[in-house]
């Protein structure tokens, strides 16, 4: 009868045993599930953070490029240095900046602006060449005696992507002597006017379109430079 008793004591006792197991280990799976969640939720509030700071800071550096590139062209354009004309480029500079900041570097891709600035200050040499070998151009044609003008209007789809490359395209065109950049459709297909078959096959030979889509690191146009570039930016995060 003792011996009974003791059995079931004991077999009590393992089935208390087995019953505290499978609750401390329900505790304990509760316990990992709140932390896993709690460092979910922290996780993503750093990231949000962190992401917020990442753009902020890149909102910021559009700001500045862009008022300072307002402001360089206002004194270029203006001529005078005086502090009523300064002080009113300023605030001009400042408040369309303010407005259109996100306009100029809508196709940043890792947020570092100064890629696209020191890129665009690369290419106006290049383009300024452009334009004096046009003028050449141009001045033959109109010179010679038997003016050999063959104007057309022809039309081109182009491979980049954003609004901003399609103005800077259509820009460098229309500065150019000997074209013109008539329109642009959604598309993407510009019309331009020529003033001969000359102008039309250098534009068409696409090295203008190139160079922009190099600017704003278009991704149809894949550069080796764009690889350092890259190198330098993540090297600097890192």
């Amino acid at each position: 009868m003792e011996i009974t008793l003791l059995v079931q004591a004991t077999d009590e006792c393992f089935s208390v045993i087995e019953k505290a197991r499978r609750h401390a280990i329900d505790v304990l799976n509760t316990a990992t599930l709140l932390t896993s969640e709690t460092r979910s939720v922290e996780e993503r509030k750093l990231q949000a953070l962190l992401k917020g700071a990442v753009q902020a800071r890149a909102s910021s550096q559009q700001f500045l490029s862009t008022f300072l590139i307002l402001m360089a062209f206002w004194c270029l354009l203006s001529g005078k240095f005086d502090i009523f004309h300064l002080s009113l480029g300023c605030i001009c500079s400042l408040v369309i900046a303010y407005l259109s900041h996100d306009l100029l570097f809508a196709n940043v891709r890792v947020g570092d602006a100064r890629l696209i600035i020191q890129r665009f200050i690369a290419y106006m040499p290049w383009h300024l060449y452009q334009i004096a070998i046009s003028n050449v151009h141009v001045a033959k044609l109109v010179l010679s005696p038997r003016m050999p003008i063959e104007p057309n209007v022809f039309r081109f789809k182009t491979k980049l992507e954003s609004d901003m490359s399609w103005m800077a395209l259509a820009t460098s065109i229309t500065l150019t002597p000997g074209t013109i950049t008539i329109d642009i459709e959604d598309s993407g297909e510009f019309v331009v006017h020529a003033l001969d078959k000359k102008l039309a096959a250098d534009l068409n030979a696409g090295e203008m379109e190139d160079k922009i889509a190099h600017i704003f690191m278009e991704s149809d146009h894949i550069y080796i430079q764009d690889a350092l570039d890259m190198a330098r930016v993540f090297g600097a995060m890192k």
